[in-house]
C-alpha cells in the first residue's frame, strides 16, 4: 500500500519532512482563555493543596486538655505546633513543646522546657535552679506558684527537664523524669481558639 502526502508536506527519500515554501503559512491557534472563574477555581485549589502539604508536613492543629499550663494555655484551647523546626534547630530552654508521655507513649503532654541535657537542676520549695543561678521565670504567676523542693540532679544526656507553668497541680518530670528526645514531637508555636486567646505561645 502507498500513502500520499497532502499538499503541503512530504516525506523525501531520508524520511524526513519537507515543506512546501510556496504553500500558505497555517493561522495562528488562539490560546484557550481563562475565566475569572477558572482562575478562582485555580488558585482555591492550589491554596488547598498548599494547606495540606503545611499542616501534614510543617504544623499540625492540637487541643489542650487540662489546666497544668495555666496561665497561657487554658483548657479546650486549639493550638498549632511545629512538627519540622526541631530537625533544623535545637531545643531551647523556655520552649513549650509537645511529647508522648514516657509511661505511656499513645497520649502526648505539652509542658515547658527548664533544663538541658548536661543541665544541673534543683528546686529550693519552688524556686528553681539551673547551674548554680536562680530561673527567672516570669510565665509562672505567684498564684501558680508552689513550695516542693527537689534533690539536685544532672539531666542526662539526650534527656530534657520538663515543668507545667501551673507548679500545683503539674504532673511533670518532677514525677515522670527528664523526657527523651525522641519522644518530643512538636513546638507550641501559636493558639488560634477561641479567639481571646489568639497569640504566638510564649
Amino acid at each position: 500500500m502507498q500513502t500520499v502526502p497532502d499538499d503541503n508536506t512530504g516525506l523525501n527519500s531520508s524520511g524526513t519532512i519537507q515543506t512546501d515554501p510556496t504553500a500558505p503559512a497555517a493561522p495562528p491557534v488562539p490560546a484557550p482563555k481563562v475565566t475569572g472563574l477558572g482562575l478562582w477555581l485555580r488558585d482555591l485549589f492550589v491554596s488547598a493543596a498548599a494547606s495540606v502539604l503545611i499542616i501534614t508536613f510543617l504544623y499540625q492543629p492540637v487541643r489542650v486538655e487540662g489546666t497544668s499550663m495555666l496561665p497561657r494555655l487554658e483548657d479546650s484551647d486549639r493550638l498549632f505546633i511545629n512538627k519540622f523546626v526541631y530537625h533544623i534547630s535545637a531545643i531551647e530552654r523556655g520552649d513549650v513543646v509537645v511529647f508522648h508521655y514516657p509511661r505511656d507513649p499513645e497520649k502526648s503532654y505539652i509542658k515547658r522546657v527548664i533544663a538541658l541535657p548536661g543541665d544541673r537542676i534543683w528546686i529550693a520549695q519552688g524556686e528553681v535552679w539551673v547551674n548554680g543561678k536562680p530561673l527567672h521565670e516570669s510565665y509562672v504567676p505567684d498564684q501558680y506558684k508552689d513550695t516542693k523542693s527537689m534533690a539536685e540532679m544532672i539531666v542526662p544526656a539526650n534527656r530534657y527537664f520538663m515543668m507545667g507553668d501551673h507548679r500545683s497541680i503539674s504532673s511533670d518530670s518532677r514525677e515522670f523524669g527528664p523526657v527523651e528526645r525522641p519522644l518530643i514531637y512538636g513546638k507550641a508555636v501559636f493558639i488560634y481558639w477561641p479567639a481571646k486567646d489568639a497569640g504566638a505561645v510564649r
